[in-house]
């Protein structure tokens, strides 16, 4: 029985992995096509979600069957638990790839609009998030998860940021109003992947230690320094 059980731990490590991958992927394509006003590549993400939907239900189902069949405890059942959570986290950043995606073929049929902001950072640090939340869950590390958690503000006063300029923008420029919605929108999408990518990084902690750092992970980053 125990060995039944590895086997499909492996399996569903295999799993998770490749739902990462390729989520991470998209997020990379959307983003891509956001600043490149490539309708095309934009495209491409929108038609693929399909697929990141169907390795959701699938996953869900084996984690399902893993449980009945086995009654996995301690350590074998934390990480099925958090694979169930992860999942669920990568399917909706998978829906909020596709809606940059949607904004960005939109802006690709637009005069183009000068950021108010040096977006390219808002990216860069959201798929660094992204990135090493699954870095974190490949290699079974809490300091990298927690590395993840401490990025989120920053994330986050970059939104705010963008959403004031973003009025003042329109303000001045009217006729541009619909662009810069689209925009601002981007940004939310973008702030709310950091946060998916903050709580798959506090599953892994979960998984790693049985702590659950919800809503206080800086608190915790400092109680294990000490």
């Amino acid at each position: 029985m125990a060995k039944t059980l590895n086997r499909e731990i492996e399996k569903l490590k295999r799993q998770i992995l490749s739902l990462g991958a390729i989520v991470e992927d998209r997020v990379n394509q959307a983003v891509k096509a956001l600043q490149e006003r490539n309708a095309k590549l934009a495209q491409l993400v929108i038609d693929g979600d399909p697929e990141i939907d169907q390795m959701e239900v699938d996953l869900e189902e084996e984690c399902l069957k893993i449980l009945a069949l086995h009654q996995p405890v301690a350590i074998d059942l934390r990480f099925i638990i958090a694979v169930l959570k992860i999942n669920n986290e990568l399917e909706r950043i998978g829906d909020l790839a596709v809606d940059i995606a949607e904004r960005a073929a939109f802006l690709a049929t637009q005069k183009p609009i000068e950021s108010p902001i040096d977006f390219a950072i808002m990216c860069e640090k959201t798929i660094s998030m992204l990135k090493k939340s699954l870095d974190s869950l490949v290699n079974r590390d809490a300091t990298i998860a927690l590395e993840v958690c401490a990025t989120d503000d920053a994330v986050d006063a970059i939104n705010r940021q963008m959403y004031r300029k973003i009025e003042e923008n329109i303000l001045k420029y009217p006729e541009q109003i619909d662009a810069y919605i689209h925009l601002l929108s981007s940004s939310r999408h973008l702030e709310r992947i950091a946060d998916h990518a903050t709580n798959i990084a506090e599953d892994v902690i979960y998984m790693i230690t049985g702590d659950i750092v919800r809503h206080c992970a800086e608190d915790y980053a400092h109680q294990i320094k000490t």
